[in-house]
């Protein structure tokens, strides 16, 4: 996210701290167009649980991300009706080519 260099009046929003609301999380799905684009499949407690070896449905990964921040792909932007989840190098040079058009 440092490297993106993002604009200042842009909120940011500790998940650690804060988490996330249903509403919030419904949002992204909206955006993202299913729970399962914005869930980690790299989080420690994915592993710890075991969660590899489940059939994970959309409810289930729903109520996952909402249990815990690790389950989300990090970072997540939201610029009007985009969405940009994970650090990607793809996904990076796409945030790179929005902020320049803004700017």
């Amino acid at each position: 996210m440092k490297s993106w260099d993002l604009p200042e009046e842009l909120e940011l929003q500790d998940i650690k701290k804060q988490g996330l609301s249903a509403d919030e999380l419904h949002q992204l799905k909206k955006l993202a167009g299913s729970y399962e684009a914005l869930f980690s499949r790299r989080a420690r407690l994915y592993k710890e649980r075991n969660l590899g070896a489940e059939t994970l449905s959309e409810e289930a990964i729903r109520d996952l991300l909402l249990e815990h921040y690790s389950f989300l792909k990090r970072p997540v932007l939201v610029w009007e009706n985009h969405i940009f989840i994970g650090n990607a190098q793809k996904n990076a040079e796409e945030v790179q080519s929005l902020l320049a058009r803004l700017s």
